[in-house]
């Protein structure tokens, strides 16, 4: 083995631990992403609009998931001038596109939700940088916490409702949040910076 190999091989030791380290914070970031999308839908549903809607106290977030899911009507809350919380059932993607599809149309959606997140989940198994990884990690957790939603309820809770002189931008929630961040920063770093080429050619020359 030449000494350049050897140094190759040492390298790629003492990297792999801390690259498996960074998977591993990015699975768990999309963990918690699908955690606190679901804990807000819950408490919109369970603790703000039902208890408006038919006076009734709003369960648990465990047996929100054990019970039969139950759909709420549409209502809006006032928050400020340019912002309401809304009770807003969508059939479509993320802020609304594609809605009114029909039970089809769910199950379609479902289908390229989940292939999209199995496509990010391997790019970030074989993603050595933590941008990148971030990146897809928010999309995996953000497309999983919908996915949830359009299983349960054949549509997804969307209650974040921004509007400014007469004008709404279409509901959403925080998986779309995720989402949106998610590919916003690939886009970014995919234009403006080659962050995996950078690191390989400064492993190269060093």
């Amino acid at each position: 083995m030449s000494a350049n190999e050897h140094q190759d091989t040492t390298k790629s030791l003492h990297t792999q631990p801390k690259v498996n380290l960074w998977r591993l914070k990015w699975l768990l970031l999309s963990l918690g992403v699908i955690l606190a999308d679901q804990l807000s839908k819950w408490l919109v549903v369970e603790h703000i609009f039902r208890p408006m809607i038919n006076g009734e106290k709003g369960t648990s977030f465990c047996q929100w998931y054990m019970q039969e899911p139950q759909i709420t009507d549409n209502i809006v809350i006032k928050i400020t001038s340019f912002f309401n919380i809304v009770m807003a059932w969508n059939t479509g993607v993320s802020f609304s596109l594609f809605d009114g599809m029909g039970i089809m149309g769910v199950y379609f959606l479902i289908a390229i939700a989940l292939v999209i997140t199995l496509i990010f989940a391997y790019w970030l198994m074989r993603s050595a940088h933590p941008v990148n990884g971030l990146s897809y990690a928010l999309v995996i957790g953000g497309a999983l916490g919908n996915v949830i939603d359009r299983a349960r309820f054949g549509a997804v809770i969307d209650f974040l409702d921004v509007h400014a002189y007469g004008y709404h931008w279409p509901a959403f929630n925080i998986a779309d949040i995720s989402v949106v961040t998610g590919i916003g920063l690939l886009i970014i770093v995919s234009l403006f910076f080659d962050l995996e080429g950078k690191e390989r050619y400064r492993d190269e020359n060093t």
